[in-house]
């Protein structure tokens, strides 16, 4: 099974990727790369891994599933991320050399449920500095309403904002130490400031954006769940970088300084690759991330 894109990624595309810090790219992942990763997600929900998070609280209406690093813990995910079509897409977009593998995570959203995931910057949460490109993969069609929303150009804002948590809203950061992060204007109150692209989606399509791009997601007000994976990458210049306190996730035992490149068995390195990794190789990527911590 080839593990490229399903089509070639237009060079018209990877400039607004590059201007606008989003693109939203149709039918660019195979139906059988899609029933993979579907297998992967499907078995999270029955069995949620160790470091899931209910995102729903008592009294909120609706169930909403987060999870992180599956990839770790459950075949189809490896399978999807190293061998398929994400890292391709990654380096297309970023221009880069070498792309090495960061983390991936699980958002499932019942249908009538209202809870909205918090604006936020996903590379602030993460010990990176540097190229980062987040792939965002529906496995069930998304109507706009309902859709992940992300302001265009906020990339090149040249802030980094505090992490919030989506479940109660707190500052990942906060303490112990100092903060030296602002935290996130209030968007939703301010929604006519900003230019925020939304898409319609259908499994087979994905979104990709900057590590700094602003986003969140409106709850699901149709009838039926939403799924979807997102996928996080670095590229050549990625460098390990000090946050004020742990971050999500936090991952132990690598052995990386600040400014060490990232580039080591913890965060493997999947593109270029001359054939596709064997299941030996991606046992011992699963051995080799067991001292994450959620």
């Amino acid at each position: 099974m080839d593990g490229g894109p399903a089509r070639s990624i237009t060079d018209a595309e990877v400039q607004r990727f590059r201007d606008d810090g989003i693109v939203h790219l149709k039918g660019v992942v195979g139906r059988e790369w899609v029933e993979i990763l579907a297998r992967g997600v499907d078995q999270s929900i029955r069995h949620p891994g160790p470091r899931h998070t209910v995102q729903t609280r008592e009294g909120e209406k609706g169930f909403f599933l987060s999870d992180i690093c599956m990839a770790q813990d459950i075949e189809e995910y490896r399978t999807f991320m190293l061998n398929g079509p994400p890292p391709v897409i990654a380096a297309r977009l970023m221009g880069a050399s070498r792309v090495n593998f960061f983390a991936d995570t699980l958002w499932v959203k019942d249908g009538g449920t209202d809870k909205r995931t918090r604006w936020h910057q996903d590379q602030p949460f993460f010990w990176v500095d540097g190229p980062m490109c987040v792939i965002w993969f529906p496995l069930d069609p998304v109507a706009k309403e309902s859709a992940l929303e992300l302001i265009r150009g906020s990339h090149g804002w040249g802030k980094s904002f505090a992490p919030e948590l989506s479940r109660d809203g707190r500052d990942l950061y906060a303490a112990p130490g100092p903060q030296t992060l602002a935290r996130m204007p209030d968007i939703q109150a301010d929604r006519a400031a900003y230019e925020i692209l939304a898409f319609a989606v259908e499994p087979g399509d994905c979104i990709a954006f900057h590590g700094l791009t602003v986003h969140g997601a409106a709850g699901n007000a149709s009838a039926r769940r939403r799924r979807a994976v997102s996928s996080i990458w670095m590229g050549e210049s990625a460098r390990y970088a000090a946050r004020p306190s742990p971050g999500r996730p936090h991952f132990e035992g690598h052995g990386l300084k600040p400014g060490d490149a990232m580039d080591c068995d913890y965060f493997p390195r999947v593109w270029p690759r001359a054939e596709p990794l064997d299941p030996s190789a991606l046992a011992r990527f699963a051995d080799s991330r067991l001292k994450i911590t959620k």
